[in-house]
């Protein structure tokens, strides 16, 4: 991932992402229902390598074969690429956990991005500790095996509503994920940093008493004004 729209993502909210993604005719990127574990983390930013859950199936998840190093979820944790967000594809179940604390701390100390399911994660104060961006559905305690099967990694999902294929760009804030297709990014950081830094100026007018009118949305008028306002400020 280019390390400029990297950076650009990092300064703007998952909000803003979706307005742009809206003025392209893409209405169905944010996760719904999916958000931080706790509040304070870091943004998440990062491109998708994906994993899939199916509901599981009692001669094959158990135990001893959660310890093979050829299981599909430990291999998640060893195989995504540094500086990637995982995105889990859970089809929504948090009857049990689609992580724990220390696969989600393994991810950290490779560093990983991020992780993202439209399930939910056990362990959490662990979870908290590593400091690694982590959003859900709901918490949950019970292990893996009870209703989830991993089956494959890296291949499209979907995840909360929303169609992940490997190498989509995740950004996360603490209102939640939205998914930016790969060779949309680099124009929509620019476009999306632009944004944020004229919704600077606005908040400042308004602070100051002005109309949301000719301001917000903003207007040619209003634009020459920001250009202005930011050249005396620098």
């Amino acid at each position: 991932m280019d390390p400029v729209t990297r950076a650009r993502l990092g300064k703007v909210n998952v909000s803003t992402l979706t307005n742009c993604l809206l003025r392209r005719g893409l209405r169905n990127q944010f996760l719904h229902g999916v958000a931080p574990v706790t509040p304070g983390l870091p943004n998440m930013v990062g491109p998708a390598f994906t994993l899939r859950f199916i509901p599981s199936r009692e001669d094959l998840d158990t135990m001893a074969n959660y310890q093979l190093e050829t299981h599909v979820q430990r291999r998640a944790m060893e195989e995504c690429p540094e500086g990637f967000v995982l995105v889990v594809d859970s089809h929504g179940d948090t009857r049990a956990a689609s992580a724990g604390d220390l696969l989600i701390g393994r991810l950290k100390a490779r560093g990983c991005a991020g992780i993202v399911t439209d399930g939910g994660y056990r362990d959490l104060p662990g979870i908290m500790r590593t400091g690694l961006p982590a959003y859900q559905r709901q918490t949950a305690s019970p292990a893996t095996p009870i209703t989830l099967h991993p089956a494959d990694l890296n291949l499209p999902i979907g995840c909360a509503g929303v169609a992940v294929y490997p190498g989509d760009i995740v950004v996360g804030d603490t209102e939640g994920v939205v998914v930016i297709p790969a060779h949309l990014v680099d124009e929509i950081a620019v476009e999306a940093l632009s944004t944020v830094e004229y919704e600077e100026f606005a908040e400042h007018k308004i602070a100051e008493g002005r109309s949301i009118y000719g301001l917000f949305p903003a207007t040619d008028e209003s634009r020459a004004e920001y250009e202005l306002w930011k050249k005396n400020r620098n």
